[in-house]
């Protein structure tokens, strides 16, 4: 593959990005013109004068970038990337039919430029995805196998002056690695030579339908790496081919780790991985707390086992992991001992993950929580409500924004008000300031001496830029 995708309809061809700027979307169209593609694109926070850094970088670096009202496509030979979701009436779409464009989704040319590959790792799940899969990109760089990486979230490791926006990495065609979703039944499109299974929990889906997805991609993987701490997806586990089983507390898992040798703190973990397999112990010195994350380091040692790779030299490889952005992120300390954490936590078990995190060591939580739209907050609104009442204590403070919303046509009668009252319900303390701005003034107003302030939240760049502005405003 040295010039285009090895997919006959796609060799060379220009692509045009609705939505470029994404998370999703950006890695993507790094890939793309890494891999040769003429790449073009349009986004609404770009016109909305939003995250201009980025948008910047992205004309510097080659992207040719239009207005969102449909200028940007030109030419029938264009293939127009753009989401299920985006409506018929958005300009690029209706200009993309009038011409005849070919239209994939993010997932459609994600799968096609991945099932090319001739060996590939895909990591599935609920939550934990960006994080394994930039611990496997780690291991795998580290090593000298130069892999192509997509991801969610920029991963701190490939971070250089060039590519302050490394959320993808470009490597050997022949190897990727890459998060696949399952939130809209994509992950069914993949045909991964390793396929690494998490967990599976409630998000954007019915655990029925959850199964079925999941159960179908352990199954078409060569080798399936599966968290059997994790009921629903130890349940699965029959359906692989051949396997490779991890866990903390599964003790007949094959990849775990000795429990009475985890030593945690605020700035990492230390424990002893063993392999059940052959009797051998390994140390693992991982720079980054949570438990959640050692059974991330778990899943990414077994995906590297699996891979052919010796466990000792991926336990030695995650000492210099630096993690993700937006994945416990810590901002800063104020001169006044307040710390403050951006994160991407936005369903029931990632949030739960992070704060479990900070309860694990002392100090007050004030727990900013922005929706990351409407109709998640309808699917998941009473786990998420649950997941902050039984995680925080009484001492302990959310706040929860409005979703956030960037237009369209979603339905807002249901909101943030709903699950404050929830949490209230069921013990908690949280209050609903519908204005984010105001919910920022709110938060400096509580913060004392000793707080962690965690901000959290999806599909909005700018929460980081929220987090970075209390840390300011404190110092």
């Amino acid at each position: 593959m040295d010039n285009g995708i090895k997919a006959g309809s796609l060799a060379g061809r220009p692509l045009f990005f609705c939505g470029i700027g994404g998370s999703g979307m950006l890695p993507l169209a790094q890939i793309a013109q890494g891999l040769g593609h003429p790449v073009a694109g349009s986004d609404r926070s770009r016109d909305q004068g939003r995250t201009p850094d980025k948008f910047g970088w992205m004309e510097s670096s080659g992207f040719s970038l239009f207005p969102q009202d449909g200028t940007g496509v030109t030419s029938p030979d264009q293939i127009l990337i753009a989401s299920a979701a985006i409506e018929d009436t958005v300009p690029e779409v209706a200009q993309a039919r009038a011409l005849g464009c070919e239209r994939l989704s993010r997932a459609e040319l994600l799968s096609r430029m991945f099932n090319a590959a001739e060996f590939s790792v895909a990591v599935g799940g609920t939550s934990g995805k960006s994080t394994v899969t930039g611990m496997i990109a780690w291991i795998l760089a580290e090593g000298g196998h130069d892999p192509t990486v997509m991801n969610g979230a920029v991963m701190k490791n490939f971070v250089t002056p060039a590519n302050p926006f490394a959320s993808a990495r470009i490597g050997r065609p022949d190897l990727f690695v890459s998060e696949v979703d399952e939130s809209d039944g994509s992950i069914a499109l993949y045909q991964p030579t390793i396929g690494v299974l998490l967990n599976v929990s409630l998000d954007h889906k019915s655990i029925e339908e959850l199964r079925v997805l999941f159960g179908r991609f352990v199954g078409s993987a060569g080798t399936a790496v599966i968290n059997l701490d994790s009921t629903e997806a130890g349940y699965l586990a029959p359906k692989a081919q051949r396997r490779v089983t991890f866990g903390i507390t599964s003790r007949n898992a094959d990849i775990t780790v000795d429990p009475d040798s985890i030593d945690q703190s605020e700035l990492g973990l230390r424990a002893a991985v063993i392999d059940n397999r052959k009797r051998e112990v390994f140390p693992l010195i991982l720079p980054m707390p949570g438990l959640h994350n050692l059974s991330n380091a778990l899943a990414a040692i077994a995906a590297a086992d699996a891979a052919g790779i010796r466990i000792g030299y991926a336990t030695y490889a995650l000492r210099s992991f630096e993690g993700l952005a937006r994945r416990f992120d810590v901002i800063g300390t104020s001169p006044g001992g307040v710390t403050v954490i951006d994160d991407f936590g936005h369903n029931p078990e990632k949030c739960a993950a992070t704060l479990r995190t900070l309860k694990a060591t002392s100090g007050r939580v004030i727990a900013f929580f922005q929706p990351h739209g409407y109709g998640p907050l309808r699917q998941m609104g009473a786990e998420l409500a649950n997941t902050f009442a039984r995680e925080l204590g009484r001492e302990d403070v959310t706040i929860f924004s409005d979703p956030v919303y960037f237009g369209g046509t979603v339905d807002r009668s249901e909101g943030s008000e709903r699950i404050v009252a929830l949490i209230e319900q069921a013990g908690g303390h949280a209050e609903h300031i519908a204005d984010r701005a105001e919910c920022g003034d709110r938060i400096v107003a509580l913060a004392r001496p000793g707080d962690r302030i965690v901000v959290m939240g999806a599909r909005d760049d700018t929460l980081t830029e929220f987090a970075q502005s209390i840390l300011t405003r404190l110092t």
